[in-house]
């Protein structure tokens, strides 16, 4: 099935629930995971980026199917090939009334890369930035060579306060002492595992909010979730179960809202250590790491049977993949195809990589963070099996997988095969080029995201050149060779892209967004 964009499917019918009228001042939204802190900069994760964008903003603000708005920038422009001006908006408070200058823009820019025992650091997005205030209401950025995507960066970090962050740990900022933001809604309180509660920032700079209250209720279990809206405890819930879409459509006791999103779900490899923790031969002796061998890689892609994953598993609402982004955003290739379907071709390529036995290997995910996480690890496992490739499935709550998958072992990543997903936040391929399969380094803010400390000194060099390209059509061209190359060397394996899916009680609008985040702005009666 091929879902269009920001397609959008209304079933609406008269609900016999609590009278939404009686409560219109409250918005309830189901939350499918919980973000891992109160803090905008501690995790580059999509359900901490869209909770917490309704207390912080960005310079530049994203639309729901994408475009770039005017944020807390009013305009911005490049100075020359190495400077960009970011014309901050004039009069903006904080929410404890102090005015929002350009030093609150140099500080977030400056602590946002540095946040520890962060899982995923916004590294990727600020390092080899350099922010010097102009005035209050002027940035400059500048970079050692060109950088046409600056905005689309700026796009992914949420400012913070400086008076307010100066010495503020994470800590302080999910106890409610340091999360002093400029959006249009104020924290009011963080029970983790329970709720997030927002109210109304009436002194709002831009349009004032609809609702008086939100409330963020975490419901990890996608049926609760369901049963939740029709109960009438929530008014929206994120990721409807797959199970339940085409029951809710012809019952119609909800309104649907189906996306494209940014995101890939991929299955991430070890190939950076001689021997990996959890791969071992057939008889349980230590082996040298199978997937240093891009033959092994190719018979791993070749396992997986990506339609069936699509058809069964994710029971149509998701897309076959064969690179980072579906080939209808920016910097993707058109000529790239899913890795067919070939068991026996599987097999062949271990035979002729040294393992005609094949070998035995732990597969690692979070259980709850994505649509059917557990249940793809599960058909995956057997897919490999199938070829000799014996698995085991253990599935971890999303905080403790991620924070081992990045740095469990003794800082570096503890797993050596996981099923993961990501999202570009630049909403064109080298978000996800860059931070997934850049080679890891701290320095330049590569490889944030790379949990196999896949490199390959030869993409890393494609994706910084393209990187520096003015022209958009030869930028995207020249990002579509690098995923080229990235999908020939079987760098990662993609599995599909998902159809995100929100349910809305009747009466309740919402456009979906390609960024999968829940924005209560965007949702009106």
């Amino acid at each position: 099935m091929r879902f269009k964009m920001s397609a959008v499917l209304g079933f609406a019918v008269t609900l016999g629930l609590v009278s939404f009228e009686a409560r219109a001042q409250e918005l309830k939204i189901g939350l499918m995971a919980e973000p891992s802190s109160i803090d905008p900069h501690f995790h580059l994760l999509t359900p901490n980026m869209s909770t917490l964008s309704h207390v912080y903003e960005r310079l530049v603000h994203v639309a729901p199917d994408g475009a770039l708005l005017p944020g807390l920038a009013e305009s911005w422009k490049t100075i020359n090939d190495t400077t960009w001006e970011f014309k901050l908006k004039a009069g903006v408070k904080w929410h404890d009334g102090k005015p929002f200058t350009a030093d609150d823009v140099v500080f977030s820019i400056l602590r946002a890369p540095n946040v520890p025992n962060s899982p995923a650091s916004f590294a990727s997005v600020v390092k080899g930035k350099t922010p010097t205030k102009i005035d209050d209401v002027t940035v400059h950025i500048t970079t050692a060579q060109a950088f046409p995507l600056m905005a689309e960066t700026m796009a992914s970090l949420m400012i913070v306060s400086k008076a307010a962050g100066e010495g503020a740990k994470t800590e302080d900022y999910n106890s409610g002492k340091a999360a002093i933001g400029t959006g249009p809604y104020k924290f009011a309180e963080y029970v983790p595992g329970d709720k997030i509660v927002l109210t109304r920032n009436d002194a709002y700079h831009g349009k004032k909010a609809l609702w008086d209250k939100l409330t963020f209720k975490p419901i990890k279990a996608a049926p609760a979730r369901v049963a939740a809206l029709l109960a009438g405890d929530v008014d929206v819930v994120e990721d409807v179960p797959t199970t339940d879409i085409e029951k809710l459509k012809k019952d119609g006791k909800v309104d649907l809202v189906q996306t494209v999103s940014r995101r890939l779900i991929y299955f991430h490899m070890d190939q950076s250590r001689d021997e990996t923790p959890f791969v071992k031969g057939k008889d349980g002796a230590a082996i040298k790491n199978p997937f240093k061998d891009a033959r092994v890689r190719m018979a791993m892609s070749k396992a997986i049977n990506r339609e069936a994953i699509v058809s069964r598993v994710m029971e149509g609402a998701a897309i076959p993949a064969s690179q980072l982004m579906a080939d209808q955003f920016p910097g993707t290739s058109k000529t790239l195809k899913p890795v067919a379907y070939d068991p026996e071709g599987a097999k062949k390529l271990l035979a002729e990589a040294g393992f005609p036995a094949g070998f035995k290997l732990t597969l690692h995910g979070p259980n709850g963070r994505y649509t059917n996480d557990v249940k793809i690890a599960e058909a995956v496992a057997q897919m490999l099996t199938r070829i000799g490739v014996e698995t085991a499935v253990e599935t971890l709550p999303p905080a403790t997988f991620f924070s081992r998958a990045s740095a469990g072992a003794a800082g570096n990543p503890e797993f050596s095969f996981i099923l993961v997903g990501w999202s570009s936040d630049t909403g064109e391929v080298s978000g996800s080029l860059k931070p997934l399969l850049g080679s890891f380094n701290k320095d330049k803010g590569t490889g944030a995201a790379n949990r196999a400390r896949y490199s390959n000194p030869a993409l890393d060099q494609m994706i910084a050149s393209a990187e520096m390209i003015i022209d958009p059509k030869a930028r995207n061209e020249a990002l579509a060779k690098a995923s080229e190359f990235a999908m020939q060397d079987t760098a990662l394996l993609p599995s599909h892209y998902p159809v995100s899916t929100w349910g809305l009680k009747k009466g309740l609008k919402y456009p979906g967004r390609v960024d999968e985040y829940t924005n209560a702005s965007d949702i009106t009666r």
